[in-house]
């Protein structure tokens, strides 16, 4: 067996969401089937705060999962379910949607850098009318390794090095890491061929089976039954550690019907969410 090769190298689309917080959209509803169970990746940040200071009010979801890493800076989250918690730098919040949730994201900060991810994970059919839960994970409590080599990880979901994530999920098993790599060293990661995954840099560049990928480009990794691992790269030349999300999960091979923020496998069910929502039957 051997490491994955890069398929495609993504340029994220800036736009803006919420009530006008600017981010860029790496993960676009074109790649939702390319790289199922994934629907969407956020990018977002910035060091002014008109750029974040509305945050994302009150809105609703059903269908899907959400998950929030927060590199920097303070938000609050509160729902519909009644569930509210602070979401600080290097802590996670993870969502399940279910049948549906309002909830709001609120930043707690009128200055300084405030930057983060928000990835949407599918629901199987099976699942997309669950009852809605929410975790709020702290920096100290998502499990960290460090391999020999100095390479740093934390592993919001999934399996690394032996470790168990803050999340697992059975029907699409999520793999979600955040890698540091100091100049000059590696770091490999095993992956089912079936799954589908991707790699998000953020900070530096780093390389994947000797192809370059720039900062703030996404990886999409190539699908092959004769590949089982990844293996990320930091040159040399690298002046501060190189910072990656690798991503990857179990494709759940069904339709995908989204409209906004509901998601569901159906068009009537998508007519379903609307007027649930309109009538105040969500959450």
């Amino acid at each position: 067996m051997s490491e994955r090769r890069i398929e495609q190298i993504i340029t994220g689309i800036p736009t803006s969401d919420g009530a006008g917080v600017k981010l860029t959209r790496v993960l676009t509803q074109h790649l939702q089937h390319r790289l199922d169970p994934f629907l969407m990746l956020d990018a977002f940040g910035g060091d002014q705060a008109d750029d974040y200071i509305a945050g994302f009010p009150d809105h609703p979801h059903r269908g899907f999962e959400t998950v929030t890493y927060m590199i920097a800076g303070r938000m609050r989250h509160r729902d519909s379910a009644g569930n509210e918690g602070l979401l600080e730098n290097g802590g996670v919040q993870w969502m399940t949607a279910g049948r549906g949730v309002i909830h709001s994201e609120l930043p707690e900060q009128e200055e300084g850098v405030m930057e983060g991810f928000q990835l949407w994970l599918n629901l199987p059919a099976r699942d997309k009318m669950c009852e809605p839960w929410y975790r709020d994970f702290k920096a100290q409590d998502l499990p960290h390794i460090t391999t020999p080599e100095g390479v740093a990880v934390t592993v919001i979901a999934g399996q690394c090095g032996g470790v168990p994530g803050a999340v697992t999920r059975d029907a699409t098993q999520p793999l979600y890491l955040d890698v540091h790599l100091p100049a000059g060293t590696s770091f490999e990661q095993a992956l089912p061929a079936h799954h589908n995954a991707f790699v998000y840099v953020y900070w530096g560049a780093l390389q994947v089976a000797g192809q370059d990928v720039p900062s703030q480009r996404m990886a999409i990794l190539a699908n092959d039954p004769a590949c089982d691992r990844v293996v990320l790269h930091a040159p040399a030349s690298a002046t501060e550690p190189v910072r990656a999300l690798l991503i990857a999960g179990q494709p759940l091979k069904e339709p995908i019907v989204q409209y906004g923020p509901f998601v569901m496998n159906r068009p009537e069910e998508i007519h379903q969410a609307i007027a649930d929502f309109r009538a105040g039957r969500l959450a």
